[in-house]
């Protein structure tokens, strides 16, 4: 039986529970971190009887310090369990290249050499294709050496999507006419346009990022928080207390700071 849809403006987190969920960060510790101390600061002067901060994914790749990101969020964890972790697709796309160095891969083409960088390694690729491909299994050796197994079990354990409330968390979106808890990982982490185009209600409003867009953008059906953090430095939260929601945005600079 199809579930009624649920409109944005209807739609409410679980009673007693604030949500907080942060768009991509792409190795931008500093915006991070600034987003944490903004939500902690949040909790302290506004308390609530529980909360849960929700990462969308995408924590490697394009940014200067994907390493410190993936070290903030394994301590944040270990600090608190309510901090959860989604997968997005440079995330697995960090691990599938330490399993297999695909020259022409999402790693080596998207942001990956700045992954690699904050590892202390260098994947820089020369112009032909065999010195291409030899470069790149030199550095991928070199990666697979510097990083460490905390991260590798970090991204290894990132969940596609969770709930609460009237909201359902995921990386990039849903496919429209297929149940929530039936959505394949694929296209929770890649979705776009037949997701973005789709007019109707779900039975949960879907948060995401995957998509960067100008400023949030809060439909009847769909939030997307993403921002570009890396190159605008502008990251982005969606904050809910029952029936408020409000966004959350933390600045710094952009791309070449």
């Amino acid at each position: 039986m199809t579930r009624p849809g649920i409109h944005f403006l209807d739609a409410r987190g679980p009673q007693g529970m604030r949500l907080y969920a942060i768009g991509d960060v792409h190795g931008r510790l500093d915006l991070l971190s600034a987003m944490h101390r903004r939500i902690e600061s949040e909790i302290e002067h506004k308390p609530t009887d529980d909360w849960r901060v929700i990462h969308l994914g995408d924590y490697a790749d394009r940014g200067p310090d994907s390493r410190g990101v993936i070290d903030f969020l394994i301590e944040a964890r270990k600090r608190d369990p309510r901090h959860l972790m989604l997968a997005g697709n440079h995330d697995i796309g960090f691990l599938d290249f330490l399993d297999t160095p695909d020259p022409d891969g999402l790693f080596m083409r998207f942001g990956g050499v700045q992954t690699a960088q904050s590892y202390g390694v260098s994947l820089t690729a020369d112009a032909s294709w065999f010195g291409k491909a030899e470069s790149v299994r030199r550095g991928h050796a070199a990666l697979v050496e510097a990083v460490p197994q905390s991260h590798i079990d970090f991204l290894q354990s990132l969940a596609f999507s969770v709930t609460f409330g009237d909201f359902f968390f995921c990386h990039a979106g849903i496919r429209p006419g297929i149940p929530l808890e039936q959505q394949s990982p694929q296209d929770l982490i890649w979705i776009r346009e037949i997701f973005h185009d789709h007019p109707g209600l779900y039975e949960k409003i879907v948060v995401h990022g995957h998509t960067p867009v100008p400023e949030a953008e809060v439909m009847a059906n769909r939030v997307n928080v993403d921002t570009l953090a890396w190159h605008s430095g502008k990251l982005t939260a969606l904050a809910i207390d029952g029936a408020d929601k409000r966004i959350l945005t933390v600045t710094g600079e952009g791309e070449g700071f």
